[in-house]
């Protein structure tokens, strides 16, 4: 009988820890190891707690809307020309499922509606619903949701070397650079606006 490695049915089962969600292992400098260690233990996260099960209820359900019966809306071949008119077609390209369309991570997607105008220059207008993708890490320039202060904001991500910024897109509105004083989770990256006209 071999010893060590993995075993079946060993360790905590995944999302039964203190935040109710998988965890990830990371590797850090030694050097490091205690300040984070001190930083993880003043890090008050009651503000996000209320959050995330009401994204785990949201996520459920639109899974459980989600299979092999869900709608799909039929497409046609031919684009509809912008400019000058073109002539028309009836052949249909295929049935389009909305779900599989706008989003490659269902199972990690939401959708929030936004409120005020602070990214109007972005295309993004008040009681729009913008679809979020929480897989993929945000990167500088994408469009976020981001919980500050137990709030939740739509923001662009700006990087600059080891600052982070949430940058609106109305010039009334100033930027928000992101300190330690700051509590801030960024949520997902958002990849689809949708409103009706």
């Amino acid at each position: 009988m071999g010893r060590g490695g993995k075993r079946v049915g060993a360790g905590r089962p995944p999302g039964t820890g203190k935040y109710g969600e998988p965890t990830t292992a990371m590797r850090l400098p030694i050097s490091l190891a205690e300040q984070l260690q001190e930083v993880l233990a003043t890090w008050d996260r009651s503000r996000f707690e209320a959050i995330v099960p009401q994204l785990q209820r949201l996520r459920q359900r639109s899974g459980q809307q989600r299979g092999e019966d869900s709608p799909r809306l039929p497409l046609y071949s031919h684009a509809v020309a912008a400019g000058f008119p073109s002539p028309a077609t009836d052949e249909i390209e295929e049935e389009l499922d909305l779900n599989a369309y706008l989003t490659t991570h269902p199972e990690a997607s939401f959708c929030v509606r936004a409120m005020g105008d602070s990214m109007i220059e972005a295309g993004i207008q008040a009681a729009d619903l913008l679809l979020v993708d929480t897989v993929p890490e945000p990167e500088d320039g994408d469009i976020v949701i981001a919980v500050v202060n137990g709030e939740l904001t739509v923001k662009r991500l700006r990087c600059e070397g080891d600052r982070l910024a949430l940058v609106p897109e109305n010039p009334e509105y100033p930027i928000l650079w992101l300190t330690e004083a700051i509590e801030f989770y960024i949520l997902g990256r958002v990849t689809h606006v949708i409103h009706a006209l």
